[in-house]
């Protein structure tokens, strides 16, 4: 098959939200088919009837959407059982198969199903990441390729798929190396070509143990919903058991298309750790435009701040500081989050004002008097950050840094944990800034 145009495929079963592992698998026959100018394949492998269901489908062909995975030809198995049946006639006649006379174990057992004559001999193929790999099949027995002529079973349909669609390269992970010897012996049966395997090192969760739904992966569309870029979970994903030539972690797609080899594809499992796709995102985050960035940020910045343009530029520049993922600005806006008081001040005591190592209100008022007369002379000026540091910083040196700064920062946010005074003035603004000021100084006098 070498030299046939390379055609690889990604063949999902829609029975669930599938995790990453499953889209790292994707991701390495759609690098590989596009470096070769070949063929990448989506087939929604749907047989099990009672399983599947039309929206993991549909959650399949929306995270290969929003990962920039784009497929050449779309397939679904259950709208091909007539190709299925013409090859189970075709495997039966020719003695391949035969219909098995079963004994029921269990209510509901079929009495009746079609098993694949093995010839009971060794089977031999080059694994492209594994090299020779040799199966005795005598132990695999007659086994079962459909539960009735219209219903045929998953050996089967993936041999016949792989064959009718020009298969070049199974590309797959290292659970299905023990699904491959009778699989050849399909081929051989039905007179097809062997294609040639590559599985690809599963992935594990960060205590070693196998990556599954349940443990250690969230699907696809479960990091959007978190406010990741797509282009670093690509990066990311494409780093989980292979490497380039060299010690470069941050590669575009395009790159990483140019640099890929299955040879260079390691053997082991690889350790999927969200704490590093957490700083591979930190990364992109950080290249996008302000312009990009708002973009991402808009489904996850709250209505009432998404009206206001001004205090969205001013917070602009702490937000790309302080986000990993764009999640994190709902959390920063929330009623934990240190920007709340963006919003609305929280509620807080007079004493709460007080620097804790000169607990005395007339102080604390005389310190926020000054500030406030300092603050006014800003009034249209448009000040930065910098210019209301340096308007306020020499008075806070001179007289504390604490005494001056504690009740000023409190008297904007009413909260322990915020942005330092200067910051938060300039996203406040003047005016709303020196509100809250004349608050406090009022509620000093009660």
């Amino acid at each position: 098959m070498t030299n046939k145009p390379v055609v690889t495929r990604f063949a999902p079963s829609p029975t669930g939200l599938l995790h990453s592992g499953s889209y790292r698998t994707a991701l390495f026959a759609y690098i590989f088919a596009r470096q070769n100018t070949g063929k990448f394949i989506l087939r929604i492998e749907d047989t099990d009837k009672e399983r599947s269901k039309k929206e993991y489908e549909d959650n399949i062909m929306d995270s290969l959407k929003w990962l920039g995975l784009d497929y050449d030809e779309f397939y679904r198995q259950s709208e091909r059982t007539e190709i299925y049946k013409k090859y189970i006639t075709k495997l039966v006649d020719a003695g391949y198969a035969y219909i098995s006379k079963e004994t029921p174990k269990e209510p509901g057992d079929r009495e009746e199903v079609i098993r694949f004559k093995n010839p009971n001999k060794k089977v031999v193929f080059d694994d492209l990441i594994r090299g020779k790999i040799e199966f005795d099949t005598t132990e695999l027995k007659d086994f079962i390729i459909a539960k009735s002529m219209d219903e045929p079973v998953f050996h089967l349909v993936n041999v016949v798929d792989d064959y009718e669609m020009g298969m070049t390269h199974i590309i797959r992970g290292e659970d299905h190396i023990s699904n491959t010897p009778r699989q050849i012996l399909i081929y051989e049966a039905i007179g097809a070509p062997i294609p040639q395997f590559a599985h690809i090192p599963l992935l594990l969760a960060t205590d070693k143990s196998k990556l599954s739904k349940r443990h250690g992966a969230l699907p696809v569309s479960g990091y959007r919903e978190k406010g990741y870029l797509p282009d670093a979970i690509l990066n990311y994903m494409a780093l989980l058991g292979w490497h380039p030539t060299d010690d470069t972690e941050i590669l575009s797609l395009k790159q990483i298309i140019e640099q890929f080899s299955l040879e260079r594809v390691q053997k082991g499992g690889a350790v999927f750790d969200e704490e590093k796709l957490m700083w591979f995102n930190k990364q992109y985050v950080s290249k996008l435009s302000d312009t990009e960035f708002i973009d991402h940020a808009k489904s996850f910045i709250p209505e009432w701040l998404s009206r206001s343009d001004d205090t969205l530029q001013r917070l602009l520049p702490l937000l790309r500081e302080k986000i990993v993922t764009f999640a994190n600005i709902t959390e920063l806006f929330g009623s934990a989050g240190e920007l709340r008081f963006v919003h609305s001040i929280q509620k807080y005591k007079p004493d709460q004002l007080l620097w804790k190592k000169a607990p005395d209100r007339e102080v604390t008022k005389s310190h926020l008097v000054e500030c406030r007369k300092m603050i006014r002379e800003l009034a249209g000026k448009s000040p930065t950050i910098e210019m209301i540091k340096a308007a306020i910083w020499p008075y806070a040196e001179a007289n504390g840094k604490g005494h001056v700064l504690w009740p000023l920062r409190m008297s904007l946010t009413g909260q322990e944990k915020s942005p330092d005074p200067f910051t938060c003035l300039y996203i406040l603004g003047i005016d709303e800034s020196l509100k809250r000021i004349d608050a406090a100084i009022l509620s000093l006098n009660s």
